[in-house]
């Protein structure tokens, strides 16, 4: 039981740091855009991001817990390692700067501990790959949904003023940040969820057939909000100035084009980047501009962050389950 209570914590800590790592991903637009300061916008997210909490079920969390990894073959060991893997390759990527998936990194280091201990057999094939093919699907949608959305307001604001539009955009950009922010709570909470979940099956707290308690719901919207309170200031830098110069209008487009993608994703059950979909909102309304208007240079190096992710952390979770494998 101690060991299943060091895990849970481990869960916690692990929302925590998704929370802090990804918090750019509700605030960069908002903080560039200068509508809100730095500390009011994490205010602001981590509030929605726990909102999230009454309005989401939790198809996501069932996802992680049963359509990655075989569930007969996880233990406590495996869980561990693959929590171990997503910190340390979400603290590595944001010591970079680099916007990396939360959801991906312990995807990869799941099914990382899941082969070291018993072989590739163990991997859900289907599951993995409807998992990676939104590393490309949520980012193109993101830029695709955005292009389209900044086209449509620009035609209607097409007679005012360029300060009429950025008063409007500044109070509308309210609503965007915080739908964002909702769908980010939504789909990446329910991440460790499923963790919690799997870890009290495996050790028979519970069954697979039961719901997911109210207290690991609750517990893991908190964890991903107090962690958003907390900002990953060198990420926000990335996303809201490296990639595009962003405006309020600029910055409203991308927020409904990723809160779009993110509560299609959700209510399907599909566990998504956040990262990678706002990367991609972001992208779009950049390249509204031109193809010149975007950094291509910077962007090129997120993507491989992105592809590199889940191979990495697999290879880490693996090595973790070893060295866990030792001591326990």
């Amino acid at each position: 039981m101690t060991f299943l209570y060091v895990v849970i914590g481990m869960v916690l800590a692990f929302d925590f740091i998704n929370g802090f790592h990804d918090s750019a991903n509700s605030i960069a637009t908002i903080v560039s855009t200068k509508v809100l300061s730095p500390l009011t916008a994490v205010i602001f997210a981590a509030f929605f991001n726990f909102l999230a909490y009454f309005i989401f079920h939790t198809k996501v969390a069932t996802m992680i817990g049963k359509g990655v990894v075989d569930p007969d073959v996880i233990n406590l060991n495996v869980i561990a390692a693959a929590l171990c893997a997503a910190i340390v390759w979400n603290l590595v990527t944001w010591w970079w700067g680099f916007p990396s998936s939360s959801s991906h990194t312990l995807v990869g280091g799941l099914v990382g501990a899941a082969i070291a201990k018993a072989g590739a057999s163990s991997v859900i094939i289907g599951g993995l790959v409807k998992i990676v093919a939104f590393i490309f699907i949520a980012p193109i949608l993101g830029m695709l949904i955005s292009f389209i959305i900044s086209a449509i307001v620009l035609y209607i604001c097409r007679n005012l003023t360029p300060s009429k539009v950025d008063k409007y955009f500044r109070k509308i950009q309210l609503f965007s940040a915080g739908a964002f922010s909702l769908g980010h709570g939504g789909n990446d909470a329910q991440k460790s969820m499923g963790i919690i979940w799997v870890a009290l099956i495996v050790t028979g707290q519970t069954t697979k057939n039961d719901p997911i308690a109210s207290w690991i719901v609750l517990c893991c919207y908190s964890a991903i909000a107090v962690g958003t309170l907390f900002g990953g200031w060198r990420i926000v830098k990335t996303m809201g100035q490296k990639i595009t110069k962003l405006r309020p209008f600029e910055g409203v487009c991308a927020e409904l084009a990723g809160s779009i993608t993110l509560f299609m994703a959700t209510s399907l059950g599909i566990p998504v980047s956040t990262t990678h979909t706002i990367t991609g909102a972001i992208i779009g309304v950049g390249a509204r501009k031109g193809v010149s208007a975007v950094k291509w240079g910077v962007t090129t190096k997120i993507f491989w962050s992105w592809i590199l992710t889940i191979p990495i952390s697999a290879i880490i979770g693996g090595f973790f389950f070893f060295v866990i494998k030792l001591f326990v």
